[in-house]
């Protein structure tokens, strides 16, 4: 049921919806902020229609893109039975090892075959656990004509970081590129280590203006 989810395929939709005039949300938009389908979440919608921004998504993951330099992913996936029993026998840093590696990377490597991981880290204070990933596509930048048909000889490598953690119930997947990677090349001169932190210092800033669902109240004892 998980690899149902793409958080590329939504990204690529996303793309392709800049040349459409409508479309049609499975969450909704509220002001200035989108609600999720599953009331899950909501957020203060980080791109401006002014500047092509674009909003795309399926029952679990929404797709914010402008035309410039902002592509962001988020999705919130129900945990069924089977993950929460996951996650409460290998406890939080290694369900999310165990999500990342089983069902993130995968939906990563579906569209281009040639992505590796390059780095993590996990955050136990943050978000009561976080593991932060960062990625190489060869050929799978948003701010770039994708190659996902296996020739990625001349393409530029986009590099996406990814933020994890458990909430209420949802297992979240935060993912966003490094567009300046693609858009400004050769003269865009970082460390592996100043990548990264760029990349979590915003994907941090994204999960800061998230707005998350109250738990349920627990029920009271017979």
């Amino acid at each position: 049921m998980l690899r149902a989810f793409s958080i590329l395929m939504m990204a690529f939709a996303s793309a392709a919806a800049c040349a459409q005039e409508t479309i049609i949300l499975k969450g909704a938009v509220d002001g200035d902020a989108y609600v999720s389908p599953t009331g899950a979440f909501r957020m203060k919608i980080p791109v401006l229609a002014a500047l092509g921004g674009v909003v795309t998504d399926s029952d679990r993951v929404v797709t914010f893109r402008d035309s410039f330099s902002v592509q962001v992913s988020v999705g919130a996936f129900p945990q069924d039975a089977t993950q929460r029993w996951e996650l409460s026998t290998r406890g939080t840093k290694d369900y999310l090892i165990y999500f990342f590696t089983n069902f993130v990377l995968p939906d990563f490597k579906s569209f281009c075959p040639a992505t590796t991981l390059e780095s993590a880290g996990f955050s136990a204070d943050l978000m009561d656990g976080t593991l932060f990933t960062y990625i190489l596509l060869p050929g799978g930048s948003m701010f770039n004509a994708p190659r996902i048909d296996g020739d990625t000889a001349a393409a530029p490598v986009a590099k996406r970081g990814n933020m994890i953690f458990v909430r209420n119930g949802f297992t979240f997947v935060i993912s966003t590129e490094l567009s300046e990677r693609v858009i400004q090349g050769k003269a865009f001169a970082k460390t592996t280590a100043e990548e990264d932190k760029i990349l979590r210092d915003r994907l941090v800033d994204i999960v800061s203006k998230i707005e998350f669902a109250k738990p349920p109240a627990a029920k009271p004892a017979p």
